[in-house]
């Protein structure tokens, strides 16, 4: 109120007697929205009864409450309605909900025959070949890419086919429907699904679907993985191989250097010249250097020749997968298809020779010497196996750029198949255009577009003319008109804010981890968010809370159950009860939602950012034992994975997702920054370089966000412009030779509705972001769509460079916000300590829900540390002290000092909240800190 005054030049009394008549604050109201152009909507209302049908549709894509409830508040912003009360509208998502349940029920009614009733029961009953339930068989994915693994995986899928789960269509259901409940079938045990009575048909039915899709994924994944395996280890050899060769190959080079000047020199004789050659090299050296000859290597170095040595592993399980997998080709691949087709009947037949006539076309020139070899000297045998391996290359090079796709896949299927048809999209076209704030007519886009890069190249060509050329801290073009890009000066990070940090981190109370949790459920009720996998809802009762709270630092701290067992004194059997049937990685989900928007709340929160940029990258962690998800890399000393997280500028991490460690993390930028349910209205997000891909730069502008990452080498960045050099080179002398390619807006404005179709599919949930981002970016240039999504993203990358070269405050608040995301790398490496920090869960849904679990922990130390600084900072001021919020921006709260992660863990909810005083700790006495202590 005192700053309202202010602001409005009053005596803060004068505002005292604001809202005490009844009817001020609604009038207030009324004339506010009359003067934006909103409205209110009463019960009944057209708008409210259009929420519900907008609910209702939403409810069934996504089950999340929170993201349904985010949904309907972006909704009612875009209509311009003013939200009703929080409670009206929990109300309409609960309703919704339901009658998404009711509704899936009569959707599926048909498919329910008496003789799929009796299939889906098999699935809970245990089978005494396997020891185990159907079920759970399906449930345990692999754990390395192995001959047998693929053919477990295979068998797995022939099951699935013989009760035509793969025939079963659930279209009517929206994809995020049917993956929920096919998750509620993995997570629930055959006696919880029994419990449910007629209500287990419909999550059995959309499990076996799903798990047949998945399996079919799996098979082809491990195809993948166990060929390009041998590829890699052809390649590690062949490589060893070149090393050698070069050491023999600097012994010959150092003789050159004595036999050459012998050779040139016309003053030795001829009949001289093999004596004085021997006299000077030595006969042991020359015999040294001869023994073994010097052949020619081939144009691959012999990479495909070492790769044959792995000819009869390869053959344990690739006929399998060529006789299971239904392979089709698209644009330009009709050879390669007639060569898998051949190779299928040879598998089938028996047959050892390749037929005359076998299409070659495909095999990459670096390996069609071999065949012309063998071929030539007729090797038939060599032929076949050289031939076999260009098949099942080029058959996984068409898998991983989506010119070969498998029907029936998720991952694999035709990248077409992965959006809206134009049918499903007419309807929601308008809505998403009016969500996004994006044109639905392409000369309107474009036109926009235009007008953002003319003005950010406008930026740009004021910055180059203004610079100086002996000011080497400016970006500027040099004496050839080359980029200058000088690295950015460091942060003007006020001198007291180190000394402000040491004060207030002394100042906080002294913590064990588990007393942390406790206390800040107590503010948060974090832990109502883990629910019984049967449905029911938590009990509340402090020893399940108890319970959770010793699973939840078992996983992050890395101890494992059994450890947390002996540091807790709660028996294992009890903790292994608890994370099977309330740790998963939905529930983990909302807890840490709940912790980010009681984070967002907080005064100080404000202080660190606004919750409107955030930033992603990856972090590796080692590995031990087996997993489809590690890969060795020699730089970080053995097999890893990586875990992708994204930070918001306030310092909470809102996404967490295990990846490959050499897969593309730019692939993954999309998928949690998307799938956000929190409050963070984050309209802007960071990464480094791996993020600035074409794709990205496209598809988050069509979404209505923006990209924003940190770029190096931007002199080899292709830039844009809408004219002739010519006419650019009029409007901006210094930007304008910088612009090295014509943008294709025909293009674009050709395919614009598809852009928009592309990207509602992704903001509505119809796709996956990493999936689109990974076809489209491999996919070839015949695929009309994603050339014009890279074209789009080529202008948006170009209004970002401008503006990135222009504006060294842009520069400096990326940095700032990738910063801070890498600052929370060290916290989570001293909270995930036991064991070495080794990684031990072989399953990615195991890493997935270990990974979660960290990121719970990461914020609760970061929201726990905030909420405290804030006390401390009120302590100061009320002491007099000057604590501006300036400098208050510039500290971390991933401080963990004053937290102890080790020894035994005692958790005693009833007796840690007995110990605070209203809820809260005592500050750390000045006497104390005084004394270091």
């Amino acid at each position: 109120m005192a700053r309202l005054a202010e602001a409005l030049g009053l005596a803060p009394g004068a505002l005292r007697g604001y809202g005490r008549r009844a009817h001020t604050r609604s009038d207030h109201l009324g004339q506010v929205a009359k003067y934006l152009g909103w409205k209110q909507a009463a019960t009944g209302s057209p708008e409210m009864k259009e929420l519900e049908q907008f609910l209702t549709d939403r409810a069934m894509e996504h089950d999340s409450p929170t993201l349904l409830f985010n949904l309907a508040r972006e909704y009612l912003m875009s209509a311009k309605v003013i939200r009703p009360g929080a409670i009206t509208l929990a109300k309409m998502v609960g309703a919704a909900r339901a009658a998404a349940g009711e509704l899936t029920s009569h959707k599926v009614a048909h498919l329910l025959t008496t003789q799929v009733r009796s299939d889906l029961d098999l699935l809970l009953k245990v089978d005494a070949g396997l020891g185990c339930t159907r079920l759970e068989w399906l449930t345990k994915p692999a754990t390395e890419a192995s001959s047998t693994a693929v053919k477990t995986s295979i068998d797995k899928l022939a099951w699935l086919r013989a009760m035509d789960a793969h025939q079963l269509d659930l279209s009517a259901l929206p994809n995020e429907r049917r993956r929920f409940l096919a998750q509620v079938a993995r997570r629930s045990t055959n006696q919880g699904l029994e419990r449910r009575r007629e209500r287990r048909y419909p999550i059995l039915l959309a499990f076996v679907a799903q798990a047949a899709i998945d399996q079919l994924d799996e098979v082809v994944a491990l195809f993948d993985q166990a060929v390009s395996a041998r590829e890699s280890r052809a390649k590690i050899k062949t490589d060893e191989a070149l090393v050698e060769r070069a050491k023999t190959g600097e012994a010959r080079q150092l003789l050159l250097q004595v036999i050459l000047p012998v050779l040139a020199d016309p003053g030795v004789p001829d009949e001289r010249v093999g004596g004085l050659l021997r006299e000077r090299i030595g006969m042991g050296k020359l015999r040294e250097v001869t023994t073994g000859g010097w052949k020619a290597l081939p144009k691959d170095h012999g990479r495909l020749s070492e790769m044959a040595s792995s000819y009869s592993y390869l053959r344990q399980f690739t006929p399998p997968v060529l006789a299971a997998i239904d392979f089709h080709g698209g644009p330009g691949t009709a050879e390669l298809m007639r060569a898998v087709a051949i190779l299928k009947e040879l598998n089938r037949t028996g047959g050892r020779k390749v037929p005359d006539g076998a299409p070659t076309v495909f095999v990459p020139t670096r390996y069609a010497d071999y065949l012309e070899k063998a071929r030539k000297g007729g090797d038939d045998t060599a032929f076949r196996h050289y031939w076999e391996l260009c098949v099942l290359l080029g058959l996984r090079d068409g898998l991983r750029s989506g010119d070969v796709f498998v029907p029936g896949s998720r991952r694999y299927a035709d990248p077409a198949t992965y959006l809206y048809t134009p049918e499903q999209w007419e309807p929601r076209r308008a809505e998403y255009c009016r969500l996004v704030r994006k044109p639905a007519m392409a000369a309107e886009a474009l036109e926009q577009g235009k007008q953002e890069l003319h003005t950010a190249l406008a930026e740009l060509e004021t910055t180059l003319a203004g610079a100086l050329p002996d000011d080497t801290g400016a970006v500027r073009l040099d004496d050839d008109d080359h980029l200058v890009l000088p690295p950015l000066s460091a942060e003007d990070i006020p001198a007291e804010a180190k000394e402000l940090k040491d004060e207030l981190a002394g100042m906080l109370p002294f913590a064990p981890i588990a007393s942390l949790l406790i206390e800040l459920d107590a503010r948060t009720k974090f832990l109502d968010c883990f629910t019984h996998a049967g449905g029911k809802k938590l009990a509340g009762s402090p020893e399940l809370k108890r319970n959770i709270l010793a699973v939840l630092i078992s996983q992050a701290t890395n101890l494992g159950l059994a450890k947390m067992s002996e540091a807790s004194g709660i028996s294992y059997d009890t903790l292994a009860w608890t994370m099977e049937w309330y740790v998963r990685e939905e529930t983990l989900r909302e807890a840490n939602t709940c912790v980010v928007d009681h984070h967002y709340g907080l005064a100080l929160a404000k202080v660190f950012g606004g919750g409107t940029m955030s930033s992603s990258d990856g972090q590796r962690f080692p590995v031990r034992g087996k997993s489809v998800t590690g890969r060795t890399m020699t730089i970080h000393g053995g097999q890893v994975l990586s875990t992708y997280t994204h930070v918001s500028d306030q310092w909470s991490t809102y996404g967490t997702k295990i990846i490959v460690p050499t897969a593309r993390e730019g692939h993954f930028a999309l998928d949690e920054f998307l799938g956000n349910a929190t409050d963070l209205p984050i309209v802007e997000h960071a990464t480094d370089t791996h993020g600035a891909t074409l794709i990205n730069f496209a598809l988050f502008d069509l979404v209505g966000k923006a990209l924003t990452p940190r770029m190096r080498d931007l002199t080899r960045v292709t830039l844009v412009r809408d004219d002739t050099p010519t006419e650019i080179g009029k409007l901006y002398p210094h930007a304008g030779p910088l612009l090295g390619a014509r943008w294709n807006e025909a293009l674009v404005a050709e395919c614009w509705p598809d852009l928009l179709r592309m990207a509602g599919s992704l903001k509505f949930g119809q796709a996956t972001a990493s999936l689109i981002v990974g076809k489209w970016s491999a996919a070839s240039r015949q695929n009309t769509l994603a050339t014009a999504l890279k074209e789009w993203g080529m202008l948006r990358r170009t209004v970002h460079t401008a503006k990135y070269l222009s504006d060294p405050a842009y520069r400096r608040k990326i940095t700032r916000q990738l910063n801070k995301g890498e600052s929370l790398h060290a916290l989570r490496r001293d909270l995930h300590y036991a064991q070495q920090g080794m990684v031990t869960k072989p399953h990615l849904s195991q890493q997935t829900e270990q990974a979660w679990c960290l990121t719970v922990l990461t914020n609760c130390v970061v929201t726990w540390t905030t909420e405290y600084y804030s006390k401390a900072v009120l302590d100061l001021r009320a002491q007099g002290r000057d604590v501006p919020d300036e400098v208050l921006a510039h500290i971390s709260p991933g401080h963990s000092d004053n937290i102890n992660f080790f020894g035994a863990i005692h958790v005693d909810v009833e007796a840690e909240l007995a110990k605070l005083s209203d809820g809260w700790r005592p500050l750390r006495p000045a006497q104390l800190r005084e004394l270091g202590l």
